[in-house]
């Protein structure tokens, strides 16, 4: 029995993230750029170490101009200019150091920007290539709204969470630490503790209200995600919504998400206020405690006025960073969810994989065999019952039968988008579960009875088929699809657009583009799944005589609801419930007047009237 995927929800109540395992799974994509890594690291040190030096030569200038301006006197003018010279030397250092603070943190970013950009260039890649390989059942539960903004986050998170992790958190805490060192060994341990308890005090405090504040973004987030999700299935089904006059009811549901988002950012937003508020006062009182030391320090002749000026200025640097902390602790929170939800998708494993000794399918004559299949989608609805069939090399084979009798599951199962419950399906003797997904479904070109095309022109929709096939093989296959009249017909002729799912196309049309992708594939095995059931009676009869034609010497199953496009075929087998109860040709069936014969005399009713 298949189970079902449980898919990553970002929707509900987060469980905590494993933050040390998100961090380990994006190494291998940065260990790409080694040396752009150090490099961007050791200007990043060279930007912090230049930006601690300014307060030091604020503080020189400061104590030399406070020095001249009490020592200068009449007598001593060349001193005077001595005393001059050295403040402006020190501001032109000053003015280096400022500057140089700026290029290396332009040089780091630089550097590391293409480390980060390639990260998720890889990762994005990764994500998209591991979609395709999951199977059927999981893209037929997931929500393609969600999905899409589940990896849009999560490769935003990766810029995100390097950028400030390794440019503002790690730097702020080397600054930090430097700091107190300078505090406690030129001016003692009173404003050493000051500045620890101010820091320690900010950011819990920060951390504890980001925390309290991130369920409203989740919240917010929840409401995007599903007014997206709502909004892209109603657009992508855009005529049912018109047919059913269901504008508003659409835009109600949307705006029923909508008013949940408001409700959110609302909270989200007086939450802020509450943050930014409690910050404002930690910083107020610690630069009010470090600035009254450094005054009585100034008093007692225990510090100059360059020191009060110091202290004043690496308070200042210190919590020019840390006023961030809340919306940089909240964002890369939300960066490593966002970046686990994302990984959480890499984790899915497919319910159909290929074997550990796959082999490539080989496809010599084309011979189909379902032997003792039986298959169920769960318990409660058994679709196909203990059923065995052949198709010889060359032949066609119709399965027909009432809607619901499990034709198009057979299609799935040779396709093996889902595996037999018991049984096996062979291919000239091989089981498909022992070969190659790949080389499996490269052997079988579909018609199928529901075509949905890509929103580019006509002719990329045909190439699709097989896209490095030449400009001539691809006309090729528009001609024997009778295709060409209707493209010369329209006014850019190939490169007309066909719309999103080929909205612009008729359903007959649609099928013929997929009729001519298949054409062009010239795959060894052919599968037709009510591929005329678009078509009107002439149409029906010029692409059933260019399907005669392109699987002349090839084996063909045809599912079909209508009848009179497989009285040709070699062999029909009519199904009910998932159960062979007749077999033979056309001529055969009449014969026994059985199931086959009432849906035939019915369809044939159907049509005089």
């Amino acid at each position: 029995m298949k189970h079902r995927h449980h898919l990553p929800d970002s929707n509900q109540d987060q469980a905590p993230v494993d933050n040390w395992k998100v961090l380990k799974n994006l190494l291998p994509y940065l260990s790409e750029f080694k040396t752009r890594v150090l490099l961007a690291l050791l200007f990043l040190a060279l930007a912090k170490l230049a930006n601690i030096g300014l307060p030091f030569l604020i503080k020189s200038i400061v104590d030399q101009l406070s020095d001249s301006n009490s020592s200068i006197s009449l007598e001593s003018v060349s001193g005077s200019a001595l005393w001059v010279l050295a403040p402006i030397g020190l501001v032109l250092v000053y003015g280096s150091l400022r500057l140089a603070n700026v290029l290396f943190g332009e040089i780091r970013d630089t550097l590391f920007g293409r480390v980060t950009e390639r990260a998720m260039r890889r990762i994005g890649y990764r994500v998209f290539q591991h979609l395709h390989k999951l199977d059927l059942d999981f893209h037929l539960n997931r929500k393609t709204g969600g999905l899409s903004r589940d990896i849009e986050r999560g490769t935003s998170g990766i810029n995100f969470l390097m950028r400030f992790l390794v440019f503002n958190i790690v730097p702020t805490i080397f600054e930090i630490l430097i700091v107190i060192v300078i505090f406690f060994t030129q001016y003692g341990w009173k404003f050493a503790t000051v500045t620890i308890v101010s820091i320690l005090c900010y950011v819990l405090f920060s951390v504890k209200m980001t925390e309290w504040r991130n369920r409203f973004l989740r919240e917010a987030n929840k409401a995007d995600t599903d007014s997206n999700s709502q909004a892209i299935d109603s657009l992508l089904n855009y005529e049912t919504v018109k047919y059913y006059t269901n504008e508003t009811f659409e835009a109600n549901k949307y705006d029923k998400n909508l008013a949940t988002w408001e409700r959110a950012r609302r909270k989200n937003r007086l939450s802020l206020f509450a943050l930014n508020g409690g910050q404002a006062l930690i910083i107020s009182v610690s630069m009010t405690a470090m600035m009254m030391l450094a005054t009585i320090g100034v008093q007692n002749g225990e510090m100059s006025i360059g020191d009060f000026v110091l202290v004043n200025a690496f308070m200042m640097q210190l919590f020019i960073p840390l006023n961030f902390l809340g919306f940089v602790y909240r964002e890369i929170k939300m960066s490593l969810i966002n970046i686990e939800q994302m990984f959480k998708l890499l984790a899915i494993e497919p319910n159909i994989s290929d074997c550990n000794d796959a082999k490539i399918l080989d496809v010599k004559e084309g011979a189909i065999s379902f032997e003792n299949v039986s298959f169920a989608y769960n318990d409660k609805r058994k679709i196909i019952e203990n059923l065995s069939l052949s198709i010889n090399k060359g032949e066609t084979l119709a399965v027909v039968g009432k809607s619901g009798s499990g034709k198009s599951t057979l299609v799935k199962l040779l396709f093996r988008f889902y595996d037999p419950n018991q049984g096996s399906i062979k291919i000239d003797q091989q089981s498909i579960n022992l070969v190659t997904q790949d080389s499996l479904r490269k052997a079988i070109g579909i018609v199928p009875q529901d075509t949905v095309l890509f929103n580019t022109t006509i002719i990329e929709n045909v190439r699709y088929g097989r896209p490095d096939a030449s400009d001539d093989d691809v006309l090729e296959a528009i001609d024997m699809a009778h295709l060409s009249e209707f493209i010369q017909e329209l006014p850019d002729g190939l490169q007309t657009m066909v719309g999103e799912r080929g909205l612009k196309l008729s359903g007959g049309e649609k099928q013929r583009v997929a009729i001519a992708r298949t054409i062009l594939k010239r795959p060894a095995i052919y599968v037709f799944d009510e591929a005329t059931s678009s078509l009107d009676s002439h149409a029906e009869k010029s692409i059933l005589k260019a399907i005669n034609e392109i699987s002349s010497d090839a084996t063909s199953l045809v599912i079909a609801h209508r009848l009179s496009t497989v009285v040709n075929a070699d062999k029909i087998i009519v199904l009910d419930k998932g159960t062979i109860i007749e077999s033979g040709n056309h001529e055969q069936l009449i014969e026994a007047q059985g199931a086959y014969y009432e849906l035939w005399m019915s369809q044939q009713k159907d049509q005089t009237q």
